[in-house]
């Protein structure tokens, strides 16, 4: 007799396009890179944000309306493209090659 696979039930596939294996899937594995992941995205935006205005007026020589201006701007489109990388995942790509390609254009771009 043939042993039952153990597949997810709700649709997921592997990156090959298989279904997942629920034995093999996520699970703490995958939970503690998205927790590592954001804890270290989130430590590098706010240490950017902290001193990006600053860094504008004294390096730059940008005024400080300017400057703040321009950090609202790349603030406000952090915030945003997530919708936009929500948007990619549901239409197009998937979960799984989303965040791929997204990490890998976030550490080129770096």
């Amino acid at each position: 007799m043939e042993a039952k696979l153990d597949h997810t039930q709700d649709g997921t596939v592997d990156f090959r396009g298989q279904p997942a294996l629920s034995s093999n899937t996520g699970k703490w594995k995958a939970c503690f890179f998205l927790l590592g992941y954001e804890a270290f995205e989130r430590m590098a935006f706010y240490g950017v944000a902290s001193n990006l205005v600053n860094y504008l007026t004294t390096q730059l020589h940008e005024d400080t309306v300017s400057s703040v201006r321009n950090v609202n701007n790349w603030s406000g489109s952090v915030w945003i493209t997530p919708i936009l990388g929500a948007y990619i995942a549901d239409s197009y790509l998937g979960r799984f090659w989303t965040f791929a390609l997204s990490s890998l254009i976030y550490v080129l771009v770096s």
